[in-house]
C-alpha cells in the first residue's frame, strides 16, 4: 500500500469510492442571504447577521461568501485579524488596497491571499462604473496567533490553465500555489462537459467542494451552482461535469 499526504492507493486496480451516504449536500437554497443594496451576498456559514448553529464552519473553514459587488461600490477601510482571507474573482475587477502598502487589481481566475495575523486593514472595491464584481471571500482559521501579517497571490500561469484540477493554495507553496498557515489544499477545478476529475482523501482529513459555476454529479447526487458537497471519509471521490463546472475543492487537517 502506498500512503501520501494527498489520498491512498493500492495499485491503480483498486479505487475506494465513498459512498453517496457519506456525502453531505449543502444547497446554495438553504444558505444564508442578505441584499445590502450594493452588495447582495450568500453565506455558507453563519456570518454577521445570518446564524445557524448547525452550519459554523467545516474544520477550519470558516467562512465562504458569494458576493455580487455593485459597479462603483465596495467594502471600505476594515480591520481583520488572526485570519487566513482569500478572494477568488470569478467576473469583473477587485480592487484591494491594505495597511501593508499593497494595491492591486484582479481578473477572473486569479486569487488574493492575505494573512491577516496580528492584524490589518483593507478595502475591496468594484473600480468598474458599469459591470458588476462578482467573487467567493474565504475565511479559513490559522494554524498559530500573532503571526506576522502578509499579502500574496495565484495568477494561472500558461502551463497549468487548461487543467481541470491546480493546486491553488498551500501550506508549503508548492506547484508555485500560494502560501497559508493552515493545513489545507485548495484546488481550482474546471472540468469540460462530459469529463471527470478525482480526489484522494486521505484518513483524517475532510473534504469540501463548493461549485462556482456548471454542473457535477458525484454518485447519486447532482450538484448545482452555489451548492457545496463535504465528507470526512477517506478514499477517492470523482466529480463529472454534466456542464462546464467551475469549483473549488479543499482538502483539510
Amino acid at each position: 500500500m502506498a500512503l501520501s499526504r494527498s489520498g491512498i492507493s493500492w495499485h491503480s486496480q483498486l479505487v475506494i469510492k465513498p459512498k453517496s451516504s457519506e456525502l453531505t449536500i449543502r444547497r446554495s437554497s438553504e444558505r444564508g442571504h442578505a441584499n445590502h443594496g450594493w452588495l447582495d451576498s450568500y453565506h455558507t456559514f453563519s456570518f454577521a447577521d445570518y446564524y445557524d448553529p448547525a452550519h459554523m464552519g467545516f474544520r477550519s473553514l470558516r467562512v465562504i461568501n458569494q458576493d455580487i459587488v455593485a459597479p462603483s461600490a465596495g467594502f471600505p477601510n476594515h480591520p481583520h485579524r488572526e485570519m487566513e482571507i482569500f478572494s477568488y474573482v470569478i467576473s469583473g475587477t477587485i480592487a484591494h488596497k491594505d495597511s501593508m502598502g499593497n494595491g492591486r487589481e484582479l481578473k477572473p481566475g486569479q486569487i488574493q491571499l492575505m494573512s491577516a495575523g496580528t492584524g490589518v486593514t483593507h478595502s475591496e472595491f468594484n473600480p468598474s462604473h458599469t459591470e458588476p464584481l462578482h467573487l467567493l471571500q474565504i475565511w479559513i482559521q490559522p494554524n498559530g496567533n500573532r503571526l506576522q501579517p502578509s499579502y500574496t497571490e495565484w495568477h494561472p500561469s500558461a502551463d497549468s490553465e487548461n487543467d481541470p484540477k491546480v493546486l491553488v493554495i498551500s501550506a508549503d507553496g508548492r506547484e508555485n500555489s500560494a502560501t497559508i498557515h493552515q493545513d489545507v489544499d485548495v484546488y481550482l477545478v474546471r472540468v469540460p462537459a462530459g469529463q471527470s476529475i478525482s480526489h484522494d482523501l486521505a484518513n483524517g482529513r475532510g473534504l469540501w467542494l463548493q461549485l462556482i459555476k456548471g454542473q457535477l454529479t458525484t454518485g447519486e447526487e447532482t450538484l448545482l451552482p452555489g451548492d457545496a458537497t463535504s465528507s470526512e471519509t477517506s478514499g477517492t471521490f470523482v466529480f463529472t461535469a454534466t456542464e462546464v463546472a467551475e469549483a473549488l475543492l479543499f482538502d483539510l487537517a
